[in-house]
């Protein structure tokens, strides 16, 4: 074989080679994209499977809210006849029941004297009040709930607005 024919296949011979490694490193560099993907997608569904544990009551204590209105109402309505032996057992229950709640993370939203927050109030009537500042919620018509950072529902209230001066 000749010098010039031993050159030209020694030179396709490495071309070659070099095929092959940038072929090989964009292999390993898209299996080391697809580990990357998958380790973050495992890291996503790890996580929203933890938030989806974390807030599946939300169901349940919605219901549970609502049982609990009722209940405050009962009592109310026997603290109003006099029935005092009554009202102190419902109180207890009342207060295990709140307990019950905050064991879960689920708590009262305080409304009262804070300023108006559509993400946590339900504004149902407007009221002349000439002790706070315009947009200060000064009456609670319906206790509101939440779950950590979650509304449940919110808390239905009155919202002060500045008397007429006429």
């Amino acid at each position: 074989m000749s010098e010039q024919a031993s050159a030209t296949a020694e030179s396709a011979g490495e071309e070659t080679i070099e095929s092959i490694s940038r072929q090989r490193d964009e292999y390993l560099d898209q299996l080391r994209r697809s580990q990357a993907e998958f380790l973050n997608f495992q890291k996503r569904s790890k996580t929203q499977a933890d938030t989806d544990r974390q807030y599946m009551v939300g169901g349940l204590a919605l219901d549970l809210i609502s049982v609990l209105d009722n209940f405050e109402r009962a009592t109310e309505a026997a603290r109003e006849s006099g029935a005092t032996v009554i009202v102190e057992g419902l109180d207890m229950v009342h207060k295990q029941m709140i307990a019950a709640l905050a064991k879960n993370s689920i708590e009262p939203i305080h409304a009262i004297g804070q300023p108006f927050d559509p993400n946590q109030h339900e504004a149902i009537m407007q009221q002349p009040d000439a002790f706070h500042p315009e947009g200060t919620v000064v009456a609670v018509l319906g206790t509101g709930y939440k779950m950590r950072d979650r509304v449940l529902r919110p808390s239905k209230v009155a919202v002060s607005v500045l008397p007429d001066a006429s």
